[in-house]
This record gives C-alpha cells, structure tokens and sequence, in this order.
C-alpha cells in the first residue's frame, strides 16, 4: 500500500471489547452480538465464555464487521454476506487491502483489477463497490483512539452482582 508511513500501528495482539468494535465498525451492540451468536463474524480473540465474561474482536474482526455493515447498508441479503464473509476468511491479511467488493443486490463479486471490473460492469449490471483497503484504513484510525486489551487480562467489574456471584460460588 502507498502511503502507510501516516497509518497508526496498532498491536496485533490487541483485542477490543464490543462496545470498542461496534463503535470502530458503525454498527449497534445488538447486531453485534446476533453476528456472534450466529456465527457471522466471531471474535477471534476472545470469544464469550460464560456469565461475566468479555469478548474481545481483533483488528481483521472488527474490518469485516464494517464490510458486512457496508454490504447490508446497500440492500445485500444476509445469506450472501454470509458467503462473501466465508470468503474473506479464506484470505491473507496482505489479500484483504487489495480487494474490491462488488455487488449488483443479488450476489457479491470480488474485483482484483481493473479488468475485472470493467468485465462485470459491461455485463449491464449495475453494481457498487467497496474497496476493502479503504475500510481497513478507517478501522485503523478508528482503533488507534479507542482502548484495547490482551485476552490474558480478563477482569470483571467490582460491581455488586459480581461479588454476589463470588460470594455464592465460596459459601
């Protein structure tokens, strides 16, 4: 990519609790716990483990979050998102800036190069695009501002309900 010299770095290792990812990604924490119970976008970092528990979404996590975000905005159907996120899976983290989402509302393309995208255009479908690189920078710059932690430093809040539960599981 050109021009990376002014993208924050961010930690590889870092994960982000939902209220941080629903916010980097535009979406509410509703979609973003149906995404996760459902298996559409799951944390790679933490998943949910029980009562009190956080997840924890990584940076790739967060990225197709706003893809999927950005392919429902456009009237895409879930069933396809959910195959078009299956394929982004399937790629290196180096793939994911160079590729182009496509999509004339009834499926998704992937467009690599400019050939690709002239071919479906000139096929008389009208479609839209969604650079994915684009995203990947915005969720950067979004992520460098918002707070991160590892998985290995699972806390849990010292509220009430939380002693409560302590105190049950001692006595």
């Amino acid at each position: 990519m050109l021009f990376t010299e002014d993208l924050p770095v961010l930690d590889e290792d870092a994960g982000y609790r939902g209220p941080t990812a629903c916010k980097a990604a535009g979406i509410t924490y509703r979609q973003l716990d149906y995404w996760a119970r459902t298996g559409l976008v799951e944390p790679a970092v933490r998943g949910a483990a029980g009562s009190g528990s956080q997840r924890l979404y990584g940076f790739r996590d967060i990225l197709v979050l706003k893809v999927v975000k950005r392919l429902l905005d456009t009237g895409v159907s879930l069933q396809q998102i959910r195959t078009a996120v299956e394929h982004l899976r399937e790629r290196g983290v180096e793939d994911l800036a160079q590729i182009t989402l496509m999509s004339d509302g009834a499926s998704v393309y992937e467009c690599t190069s400019a050939d690709e995208v002239i071919d479906l255009v000139q096929g008389g479908q009208g479609v839209f695009g969604i650079a994915v690189g684009r995203v990947w920078r915005e969720v950067e710059g979004s992520l460098a501002a918002l707070p991160s932690e590892h998985a290995a430093e699972q806390s849990f809040p010292d509220d009430e309900l939380s002693k409560r539960r302590v105190a049950r599981r001692i006595g």
